[in-house]
């Protein structure tokens, strides 16, 4: 099936009232200038022609009022009128144009076999005493004809034009205004892993600490002052990291090259893994040694994010399966990929109730790790392997 291009719906644009009154006064004074030009050319004996005239051109100018709402009706009666009404010409010329505006040949074809139809009618019913030959009065109302399609044509091109031009704008207001609202979503959505990635760690040891405080009463002064010296030290380093984060975002969102204080990167793995120790989860490491031996040549960014993928993945494992041992490996090679891996086995119902109450969870933690690998460009899963533990399981592009 041949392709027809679909051209857009046309709108005129509505009238005021200024705008109804000066068509009136012109199609008024045109006709008034038509009927005056063939005044002095009626035959004797025409009074009721010369009447039937007038009121016509009345009638036309009152159709013409309505050519908007049955433009192409009003338009075939406007110019059968004008076959024995010189008065109409101003209001036919007027409903011509506007018709024409629209743009649709079918309509100006038929329009233009009435017009120049009536043209010629128009010098046989009316005998004047000046005449004139058939085809110069078929040229002469095909040229009229032709200057009112031309400027009505001319003047829908350019509303449409016009609409066209406010449509694109109102377009590109919306799709400014939709990426706005992206980027907003995203820099929302950015802050608020960094501050679970920054904040989850501290305060689930914390969590931890203070609620074996509530729950064990069997702890000597000694263990009861270490717990709580551990519950203060997380809490001041929570709030540290804090402000760590607010000034890095802070620092990004005014323009700053260079945030305050550096991001913790896999240098601080060791520190990461002896916290986790002292929180009471036994935590095996282990780094292939051609792994550990280029980690130097790490990029920073992809090094803050396996600290974070590995900081995130150890809370969440302290979360879910308190005092269950994790063991945690990185392998990869530069011009590859960094591998993490961390398994812990899965808790038994018995076992979770034994821990006390349950830690406080964002619901975002696996999620916000998932999104942060693949904006890394690389990929996170994490689900029961085949030797039925909870396995985290993260690689990213080394380059």
């Amino acid at each position: 099936m041949p392709f027809r291009p679909v051209l857009p719906a046309y709108s005129p644009p509505p009238l005021r009232a200024w705008g109804t009154t000066w068509r009136v006064l012109v199609a008024l004074s045109t006709g008034a200038l038509t009927f005056g030009g063939t005044l002095l050319s009626f035959p004797d004996g025409s009074d009721v022609l010369f009447a039937l005239d007038l009121l016509l051109g009345l009638a036309a100018v009152v159709l013409m009022l309505w050519r908007r709402r049955r433009p192409l009706t009003i338009a075939l009666v406007v110019s059968a009128i004008s076959a024995v009404s010189a008065s109409s010409a101003g209001a036919l010329s007027i409903i011509v144009v506007s018709v024409s505006a629209r743009r649709r040949w079918r309509e100006v074809l038929a329009i233009g076999v009435v017009w120049i139809g009536a043209g010629y009618a128009y010098e046989q019913i009316v005998s004047t005493e000046v005449q004139v030959s058939w085809w110069a009065a078929l040229l002469a109302s095909a040229l009229v004809y032709a200057v009112c399609v031309a400027v009505g044509f001319y003047i829908g091109g350019r509303r449409e034009t016009l609409q066209n031009l406010e449509e694109r704008a109102v377009r590109a207001e919306r799709e400014q205004a939709a990426r706005v609202d992206q980027a907003r979503t995203a820099e929302r959505s950015r802050i608020a892993r960094e501050m679970h990635d920054v904040l989850a760690h501290r305060i689930s040891l914390v969590a931890m600490h203070s609620g074996a405080l509530a729950y064990r009463d069997d702890l000597t002064r000694e263990e009861t002052r270490a717990t709580a010296t551990i519950v203060r030290d997380n809490a001041y380093l929570a709030l540290a990291e804090l402000r760590e984060v607010l000034g890095v975002l802070r620092d990004v969102a005014s323009g700053a090259t260079e945030p305050d204080r550096p991001q913790p990167t896999l240098g601080a793995l060791p520190d990461l893994v002896e916290e986790s120790r002292a929180a009471g989860t036994a935590v095996t490491c282990t780094v292939l040694a051609q792994t550990a031996e280029a980690l130097a040549s790490l990029p920073e960014t992809t090094s803050r994010n396996a600290f974070r993928i590995l900081q995130e993945a150890l809370t969440n494992a302290r979360k879910h399966a308190a005092g269950a041992p994790v063991e945690l490996g990185l392998s990869g090679v530069p011009g590859g990929r960094l591998d993490i891996v961390l398994r812990n086995p899965v808790p038994e119902p018995a076992a979770l109730a034994s821990t006390g109450p349950d830690l406080p969870a964002s619901g975002m933690g696996l999620a916000g790790l998932t999104e942060r690998a693949k904006l890394a460009g690389g990929e996170l899963t994490h689900g029961i392997d085949q030797g039925g533990q909870f396995a985290v399981r993260a690689w990213l592009p080394w380059p």
